[in-house]
């Protein structure tokens, strides 16, 4: 068991209440993950194995340019991370660079408790997304479970209307590529773990949604309706 606190990618001082004047719920858009909706943002992979991060090279701050060979060689780290419901939070645990967080929440997040019911379980309240510039990040579920994927296009002029939530089966994983905008993905159910796979040096950039925004997004976690001719 872990004996840490989880917390945001990014600290905040308060986490706000969704009731509070000026704040408001951004309903993101729910679409089936295919190979042509996540296009520009990761592939769809059949096997754990034989997927590959994608390492990018340290970027070249002047006009000397980077020696060949040097500036991508911290390679990829791997290990298991799980993400749960846990009353009225959502938690992560990545093991592959032993990072414990909160993702979300399904009541008012300036209340809600581990100890509570969920308020509805349907839809999960997000307050930012990161990126991960120099790697990729590859999340293959080992049991089938599905989960929900939380993407936006790279670009740090990023909203809240870039995102979009991606359902996936639970039949494949996902590979991000870098600069992909993401969270951890969401269970549809009360737990999922992962085979996880990324750069090791892990770089970190984030949006908060709430203090650039003045909003939390609300991802869906169910799946899309069916398609009828």
């Amino acid at each position: 068991m872990d004996s840490r606190t989880p917390s945001l990618t990014s600290p905040v001082d308060r986490i706000p209440s969704i009731n509070e004047p000026g704040i408001s719920v951004f309903e993101v858009p729910l679409v089936q993950a295919t190979a042509d909706s996540l296009a520009g943002l990761a592939t769809l992979e059949d096997s754990f194995a034989g997927a590959e991060v994608q390492i990018e090279t340290w970027p070249q701050p002047g006009w000397r340019p980077v020696v060949p060979g040097t500036g991508n060689e911290g390679g990829v780290t791997s290990g298991e991370f799980e993400v749960y419901r846990s009353g009225q939070l959502v938690l992560g645990r990545n093991h592959a660079v032993d990072g414990y967080y909160v993702t979300g929440w399904f009541a008012d997040p300036a209340t809600a408790s581990e100890t509570a019911e969920p308020d509805d379980s349907s839809r999960v309240l997000v307050s930012e997304a990161n990126y991960h510039p120099d790697g990729g990040q590859v999340f293959f579920p080992r049991d089938g479970h599905p989960f929900v994927a939380l993407l936006a296009p790279p670009g740090d002029d990023v909203t809240p209307a870039d995102f979009r939530a991606f359902y996936c089966d639970g039949r494949t994983g996902i590979n991000l590529h870098p600069g992909t905008w993401h969270q951890p993905l969401y269970p549809v159910g009360e737990r999922v773990v992962f085979d996880d796979k990324q750069g090791r040096v892990h770089a970190c950039i984030a949006v908060d949604f709430v203090s650039e925004f003045q909003c939390f997004l609300s991802v869906p976690l169910v799946a899309p309706p069916a398609e009828t001719d």
